[in-house]
């Protein structure tokens, strides 16, 4: 039986353990990135590990997320990136520059290699052939460093596409229909793999669309064939010597296999507020809208503004109707601005962003309370956008921008248009002119980090105590996103280096009593229903919680990569052997765990007690013997300071 792509580069990048499912495997890292809502932190951690020079062979730190300036603290950031960049041999992305991830695919990103990166839809770069994670910053930190990284071995999931896209249909409703048929966990502990006739049609940056948003299905990353279109795209970045072709084995086995027929797909839509709440447009079509937002890493290619631009020529926006382009890059900007794409946009009504995250991540362009929003962004989690009560909605540029010129939710197919053809360009205006290039090591070790007064120095984690007695502070039910236990947007991402200050906004959105409960207490318990931590990569939404006390998170289960972050950062991740133990458990009551240490050096479970109700339950906690070091000695930056 033959090999899988996954399996192929998994095997060429072993760093040992056991490559059976949901084993822990290691995997030695090629390339990494960071972007500045956690790169912050990752430079701190290389800074208290002493490291002289990255040890990958390509380290790239993107400032894309905090664009505004309102005052001097993003600022101030972005200057510590750039002076952290120059002395650990990063390269710079500078604001404005563009957004992580397409980006890093055009200029960096290489068929074959692999990729983590501190950013959850770092997957895009699956669209060229790359293995790519995304990670907590202290693991990014650690391959930086060059340790391998860690994950539970996944099963494959090959998705064969067939057949070509009908008109006013394009990748973002190919992957709006996996999330149709799966919801937001149907990915877990599975590589989506891609392949079939149909990829013929799909363009690389369409490729991009959909491998990013697998992140949104929980899961562990998705990938794509290296092949000829690969090749014409890194060709057009003048990069074709960087093109190796790659694929799965004929006879390569899957653990799951599933055809989607692309001609069969329609126009669809997310409803609020998760992107696995998915209808057909003609469904809600006529629902008046507030704003219409095109671009973000979920759609940052070229023909997903030219789209746009051709729907918009001799016809304007509607009245009262917000139509935010959000560019993904200088380059595309460029790109626009000579071929008259731009102008049309600008002339029929569209307000310009600078290149940048933006919006997706609530940094400006919030919508207008209770108003409707319709973005091209890869998620709608409630309040991400920076308004508390948003309703945002999920889509491709063509219904976007159909719903823009109509003042209502609009299936494009009703527009009475012709559909625009927009074939991939052949040769970018590619202006690398902004990348910085770091310095030699020798010029490296003289020089300082630039620390702004924003910028505090990393809280002591301590390990864990013999026993646990925490009370429960808090209850949460299914798919509790990390957007909810640890804000976003203008209010909060500001102080990312400072975990004193941004620690209290945890779990504002749910509760905002909890930050006040836990100064009460030396230490807490929190208890989730499943899917727990879905969404970014944020590790603030671990390291946040654990400075204010919480020592144990029990769920029903967790997403792969908050449950990472939290044994990072010394936090018994456990799940409920009895899942009817979720039902006895309470906010105040009080969870015992006696000789927690001695528990964990045996088996996979725990015993643990209810001091109100006198209840005995088991709970899993299925750690690794290095996780389990990593949780007992108080966290990953203890364990790499050794």
């Amino acid at each position: 039986m033959g090999q899988s792509l996954t399996h192929k580069l998994l095997e060429s990048h072993s760093s040992g353990g056991n490559p059976a499912p949901g084993e822990e495997i290691g995997v030695t890292i090629d390339q990494t990135l960071t972007q500045d809502a956690t790169g912050t932190l990752v430079m701190l951690y290389l800074d208290a590990m002493d490291l002289d020079h990255t040890r990958a062979e390509t380290s790239v730190q993107y400032v894309d997320h905090n664009l505004i300036q309102a005052d001097f603290k993003n600022p101030d950031d972005h200057l510590f990136l750039e002076s952290a960049c120059r002395k650990f041999g990063l390269y710079f992305s500078p604001p404005g520059n563009g957004v992580s991830h397409p980006v890093h695919m055009q200029r960096f990103g290489k068929p074959g290699k692999t990729l983590l990166g501190s950013d959850s839809h770092t997957p895009a770069a699956g669209s060229i052939g790359m293995l790519a994670f995304g990670a907590g910053g202290i693991e990014v930190a650690a391959a930086i460093a060059g340790e391998p990284f860690y994950v539970p071995m996944p099963k494959v999931w090959n998705v064969r596409l067939v057949n070509e896209l009908p008109d006013w249909v394009s990748a973002k409703d190919v992957i709006l229909e996996l999330l149709r048929r799966h919801d937001v966990d149907g990915g877990l502990g599975c590589v989506i793999e891609y392949s079939g006739p149909g990829l013929a049609s799909l363009s690389a940056m369409d490729r991009h669309v959909i491998a990013n948003m697998g992140t949104e299905t929980g899961a562990t990353t998705s990938i794509f064939p290296s092949d000829e279109e690969t090749r014409r795209f890194l060709k057009s970045e003048g990069r074709e010597d960087d093109w190796q072709e790659l694929k799965a084995d004929d006879d390569a086995d899957y653990d799951f296999e599933e055809e989607i027929d692309l001609a069969s797909l329609v126009p669809l839509i997310a409803k609020p507020s998760s992107p696995g709440n998915v209808v057909p447009v003609e469904d809600i079509a006529g629902d008046e809208i507030y704003q219409a937002y095109i671009g973000s890493s979920a759609n940052p290619g070229y023909r997903d503004f030219a789209v746009a631009a051709r729907m918009l020529e001799g016809r304007s926006v509607a009245d009262g109707v917000s139509f935010d382009v959000n560019p993904t890059s200088r380059q595309l900007l460029a790109t626009l601005i000579e071929d008259k794409s731009l102008e049309a946009l600008i002339a029929g009504g569209a307000r310009l962003h600078q290149a940048g995250c933006n919006g997706c991540i609530g940094m400006g362009q919030a919508p207008a309370t209770g108003r409707r929003s319709l973005r091209t962004v890869p998620r709608n989690f409630p309040g991400r956008s920076g308004t508390r009560e948003d309703k945002v909605y999920l889509c491709s540029p063509e219904t976007a921008t159909a719903s823009a010129i109509k003042g209502v939710i609009t299936d494009p197919r009703t527009l009475g248009i012709d559909y625009p053809k927009i074939p991939a360009p052949d040769l970018s205006t590619a202006n690398i002119s902004l990348l910085e290039e770091p310095p030699g090591i020798e010029e490296a070790k003289t020089l300082e980090l630039v620390r702004g007064p924003n910028i505090k120095p990393l809280p002591e984690l301590k390990p864990l105590p013999k026993t646990l007695e925490l009370p429960i502070l808090l209850k949460v039910d299914d798919d509790i996103t990390t957007d909810e236990i640890m804000p976003a947007g203008t209010r909060v991402l500001p102080f990312r280096s400072n975990i004193p200050k941004i620690s209290e906004f945890v779990f504002d959105i749910v509760d905002e009593g909890y930050v006040e409960r836990t100064s009460e207490h030396d230490g807490h318990a929190v208890v989730a229903g499943k899917n727990y931590g879905q969404g970014s990569s944020r590790e603030h939404a671990a390291l946040a919680p654990r400075y204010l006390g919480l020592r144990a998170v029990v769920a029903k289960s967790f997403a792969r990569i908050h449950r990472q972050n939290l044994i990072n950062f010394g936090i018994l991740p456990l799940t409920f052997s009895n899942p009817d133990d979720y039902e006895s458990l309470e906010q105040d009551q009080t969870l015992v765990i006696d000789d927690a240490v001695d528990q964990l050096g045996d088996g996979s479970t725990i015993t643990a007690r209810i001091v109100e109700t006198d209840h005995e339950m088991t709970l899993r906690h299925d750690m690794s013997d290095r996780q389990r070091k990593l949780v007992i000695d108080g966290g990953l930056i203890n364990v790499l300071g050794q």
